[in-house]
């Protein structure tokens, strides 16, 4: 039994579907016309040179003419997250390319469907030249088997398309719901709209043979005034009802399925803001029907009714294993109002005898203990006995997976020991020859970047959520005997400093990892001091929403009076007397163990010592009492990567559209204050190891400023990848030798810079290496490692000058060396300012 799991987390489901890859056969690929049999769809495939080049349609697009199209059937429903455009190139020759397109897709062949974005638009921008490959998120996502390109164009012209579809498989099975439309709420004086606006079926007074919102895989805040999509309305993410429109005290819900489904569980995320009236269902009541009729005796299931914790959560109610192809649930209020924002099944298909006899005349109806709702009986036993033979060769490779890894281990702990013995001596040399520079800071001996070699479970201390990264490297062939033998000359010919471990202090910061790696000897020479912030009287900060959260506490936006009183003077901060300033609350959990406080504690010294004005400062702390908390800045303009996401570059499109736009020199100096603050932390010989946009902060006039708070936000998980279910890493972010070998360095900083400087000119459109799955990023860091020129790079953005794009290849240089200083960074980015 399987279960897809999409709800909050879109961003994992963007696998490449078969149009480059191959899967998808070409008697599957379809179009309206071909301009010759060299252009026929089965050369629509992205990034093939194949034919001609691409699909190119027998006659010249027209403005405002939809009748050419490729169509991609992918077999069954898929969740489609992500579409790749391309135009012809075939090697120079040809120059064909759809600068705009629209996407109709359908379920069953019979019903078409445009496509709109949550702001209603159908066209999406294309291709500017024929060979770029251009990647564009569809939000909201779609879940068809059928989908269809078509090209757009305001004047007439020759196209040519090639094409990717990215996604995962429909496993809900779910083809339609069918409820009473959303209604608004009146807010102080403020309209709520709690309609379902992405519902792709009828709406009149209901909706009706559609799917939306509620499978859009994208869950509801706290606060449903907000939402995870900016330049929308209050109440967006959710579907909601007041119990006034409905006299029967419910809401009914039908659900319709792809075929008769086993279901085990349904989860449905409701909103829980009792204090504006909202909370989820108080009771639920399920019909089933597998056939024409419905189930006589109905599922009821009562969930608690929570009065003291505000957050959204996910219901889940067990289905019993109820065969059905529809169910049909009646949610009961629990308060005036009731609001979903999201619903997902788990089953499996259902098996039947398909020789089923009618009933005899006379007969009463078919009950669930019938013979003819069961499996045929000689089925069943080949069934068991296939699943007991899988069963036991399941355990025989179990068996033997341990096995190795046991081995394995043991093979690596002699090879680290060996390792380490080798190390000793150069370790404690290193140690001393930093302390003399640190006290001596015209000795040219000062290594220039800080560096730990130690395992993850040493970088990141974390327990059973990390491990070493012998497990990365042994994805690569050359990799595949002990680490030792991979890992030792590596060591050797890099020639930077190593710290040993005890030289090596790690937070454990709330969010369940820290941000900075700190040498012991700056760890001393920062917080050898008393706590350099005033403690801060906690009925004096408002909750506003929770940002994000971890293994030892949370991340909360609150407001907070009267801060001016408790800044330094030498800290610039442009608010009134009287004015509540927005700030960042990071709260340790009341029952963190020993060592988490500790950290703690540690933590607010060193941030109490950090100050630029392109790092977040500390403002304040609650220390006297639990929960822990430190008080820091929040930028009113949120995360940069959220910021730019929201805006367009300067050009003609933009005037078109009418949107915010951010011209290149304000990213350029968006840019500059990153490395700045950089520059900051890197003098301290701090190593940030998560720098990216979702870790810079903006503030007016775009201001920014780095901080740490991006792993544990639950609109970034996509961005952390989890190896074989524990370790979670940005690995598009890192450089080769963080993944390969667990150093991080100043050096790897510098190679993250790169990519949040390529996010920042592309607008944070896409992740790093779109194209690319997880397992073909860290492929990627071997052909780094190999150096056989074939590793892949990061594109130029199209408003990149040649000069930033040679500074984000300095960066990805292979050899630490040769990487530039973020104080070389800085000094090139105020020159082209000039």
């Amino acid at each position: 039994m399987k279960e897809i799991k999409l709800s909050c987390v879109v961003g994992v489901c963007r696998y490449p579907l078969g149009m480059s890859g191959g899967q998808i056969q070409d008697e599957d690929i379809s179009a309206s016309s071909q301009w010759s049999e060299s252009t026929a769809a089965r050369y629509g495939r992205l990034d093939f040179e194949e034919g001609d080049g691409a699909w190119c349609p027998e006659i010249t697009v027209e403005p405002d003419s939809l009748k050419e199209f490729l169509q991609i059937d992918l077999r069954s429903l898929h969740f489609i997250t992500l579409v790749g455009t391309q135009g012809r190139h075939a090697g120079g020759i040809g120059n064909e390319f759809a600068q705009m397109y629209k996407i109709k897709y359908s379920r069953d062949s019979s019903r078409w469907i445009s496509w709109r974005n949550r702001q209603g638009k159908q066209v999406i921008e294309g291709n500017r030249n024929a060979y770029d490959i251009v990647l564009k998120d569809l939000e909201p996502p779609i879940i068809a088997r059928f989908v269809r390109f078509m090209p757009v164009s305001d004047h007439s012209m020759n196209v040519c398309m090639r094409v990717e579809l990215y996604g995962c498989e429909w496993l809900d099975g779910l083809v339609s719901y069918n409820a009473p439309a959303g209604e608004q709420m009146s807010l102080e004086g403020q309209p709520v709209h709690l309609n379902d606006s992405v519902y792709d079926g009828a709406v009149i007074y209901s909706m009706t043979e559609g799917l939306g919102q509620l499978t859009d895989g994208m869950c509801g805040l706290d606060d449903f005034t907000h939402s995870h999509v900016y330049n929308v309305w209050p109440g967006y993410d959710y579907v909601g009802w007041t119990n006034e429109s409905f006299p029967n005290g419910y809401v009914e819900i039908m659900f319709e399925f792809d075929r008769t489904r086993n279901f085990t569980t349904m989860k449905v995320h409701c909103n829980n803001m009792f204090m504006k009236h909202v909370k989820a269902f108080r009771q639920v009541v399920c019909y089933f029907r597998s056939e024409a009729d419905w189930e006589a005796t109905p599922l009821s299931f009562s969930p608690v009714v929570d009065d003291v914790n505000l957050s959204a959560r996910f219901v889940t109610i067990s289905m019993a294993n109820h065969m059905a192809s529809a169910i049909k649930c009646q949610f009961y209020f629990a308060e005036a109002w009731m609001m979903f924002s999201e619903i997902t099944f788990q089953s499996d298909t259902a098996m039947y005898n398909t020789t089923l006899a009618p009933p005899k005349t006379g007969s009463s109806p078919p009950t669930r203990d019938d013979p003819t709702h069961k499996i045929d009986d000689s089925n069943t036993r080949i069934l068991i006995v296939c699943l007991v033979a899988i069963i036991l060769i399941l355990v025989a490779i179990i068996v033997i997976i341990l096995w190795r890894q046991v081995w394995q281990k043991m093979l690596e702990k002699a090879s680290r020991r060996m390792l380490d013995d080798e190390l000793t001596a150069s370790l404690s040399l290193q140690s001393e020859t930093f302390a003399y520079s640190h006290n001596n800071p015209t000795s040219s001996s000062a290594p220039s970047e800080q560096e730990s070699s130690s395992t993850y479970e040493r970088i990141f201390p974390l327990g059973p959520d990390y491990q070493e990264p012998s497990q990365l490297i042994r994805m690569l062939p050359e990799f595949s005997h002990t680490s030792k033998d991979a890992v030792t000359p590596l060591f050797a010919q890099d020639g930077v400093p190593h710290y040993a471990e005890a030289d090596i202090v790690n937070l454990q910061g709330v969010t369940g990892g820290n941000t900075y790696a700190v040498p012991a000897l700056t760890m001393d020479l920062l917080s050898g001091k008393d706590v350099a912030v005033e403690e801060f009287p906690r009925k004096l900060l408002t909750f506003k929403e929770k940002l994000g959260e971890g293994q030892f506490g949370e991340v909360h936006l609150c407001e907070a009076e009267g801060m001016k009183e408790f800044i330094d003077e030498d800290f610039s901060f442009n608010i009134s007397d009287n004015q509540p300033v927005l700030v960042a609350v990071k709260m340790l959990r009341a029952d963190a163990n020993k060592n988490a406080r500790n950290d703690f504690l540690k933590e607010i010294k060193i941030m109490s010592r950090l100050k630029d004005p392109n790092i977040i400062r500390l403002l304040a702390v609650c220390i006297c009492s639990d929960p822990l908390c430190m008080i820091t800045e929040y930028m009113e303009n949120g995360d940069l990567n959220q910021f730019l996401s929201r805006h367009e570059p300067e050009g003609q499109m933009a005037l078109i559209s009418n949107v915010t736009t951010v011209g290149y020199s304000d990213l350029r100096y968006m840019a500059t204050q990153i490395a700045s603050g950089m520059r900051y932390l890197s003098s301290l010989n701090f190593v940030h190891r998560d720098l990216a946009t979702r870790n810079c902060l903006v503030g007016k006039n775009y201001t920014i400023k780095i901080a740490d708070f991006g792993m544990s936000r639950n609109l970034y998980s996509g961005d952390y990848y989890r190896i074989q279910g524990r370790a979670v890493l940005p690995i598009r972010w890192m450089s080769w030798e963080s993944i390969l070998l667990g150093k991080f360095t100043t050096a790897s900083d510098v190679w993250a810079f790169g990519v949040t400087l390529w996010e920042t000119l592309t607008f944070c459109k896409e992740q790093p290496y779109s194209q690319l799955t997880d397992e073909q990023v860290i492929e990627n860091t071997g052909e780094f490692f190999r150096d056989q020129k074939r590793q892949i790079y990061l594109p130029q953005p199209v408003l990149c000058p040649d000069s930033l794009y040679k500074i984000m290849l300095c960066c990805w240089r292979r050899n630490t060396k040769e990487r530039p200083s973020f104080q070389e960074i800085h000094r090139v980015l105020l020159e082209s300012q000039a």
